[in-house]
């Protein structure tokens, strides 16, 4: 009988400011670009060729680009690598790399080469979903995500501003806990939510406009 399989530590991590690298400059790495470029994070490509997208990006000036192959002195002093080479050998060495250096590292598509996995997210402004199936399944949390984007509609981005509106001014005007817990989790519930959002209401709730 197998051992069992470890539970994964669910986290969404605050990347901004920190140094993140990313090596590869295909169309893989482009695609994992995007997630971490609205992270804040500062960004370096490792890779001697890129994408058109890619060097667009590098063009803003939003990421820093070296236009040759890894070195492992690459990985120093970085907070969070992903390895895009599409070459499973240089993706090893730099996971190989990260791990000895205790940096999170995922290299793409190389489940047992990864402290992290990306998961499939359902993003509404503040609000994020993500799903994961611990790299078993990809296939099956892209599904599920789909149709979480049909449940939880655009409309979740106001109402999740809204509630952190709300949350705010009731800590300013000094209720306390409890009384803060009572109240944003029947704002929260889903007959308020959803009589809100059909409504569009615009009307004052505490001194804070409606979502």
């Amino acid at each position: 009988m197998s051992a069992p399989r470890p539970s994964l530590f669910p986290a969404f991590l605050k990347l901004a400011g920190r140094r993140c690298l990313l090596v590869g400059g295909g169309p893989v790495a482009e695609s994992k670009l995007e997630v971490l470029l609205r992270t804040g994070a500062q960004l370096t490509i490792i890779s001697p060729k890129l994408t058109p997208g890619l060097r667009e990006h590098v063009r803003r000036g939003e990421v820093l680009w070296k236009a040759r192959e890894f070195k492992v002195s690459d990985i120093d002093g970085v907070f969070l690598v992903v390895a895009a080479t599409g070459d499973g050998r240089a993706n090893e060495l730099v996971f190989c790399e990260a791990d000895r250096r205790n940096t999170l590292c995922n290299a793409v598509d190389e489940p047992e080469h990864c402290h992290f996995y990306y998961p499939a997210v359902v993003q509404r402004g503040a609000l994020q979903i993500a799903i994961s199936t611990a790299g078993l399944s990809p296939s099956l949390a892209q599904r599920l995500r789909k149709e979480l984007e049909v449940q939880f509609g655009p409309e979740y981005e106001n109402l999740t501003e809204w509630l952190g509106r709300v949350r705010s001014l009731l800590m300013r005007r000094g209720r306390n806990f409890e009384t803060r817990r009572r109240v944003l989790k029947h704002l929260a519930s889903r007959v308020v939510s959803d009589h809100i959002q059909a409504a569009r209401l615009r009307k004052t709730v505490h001194g804070v406009p409606g979502p």
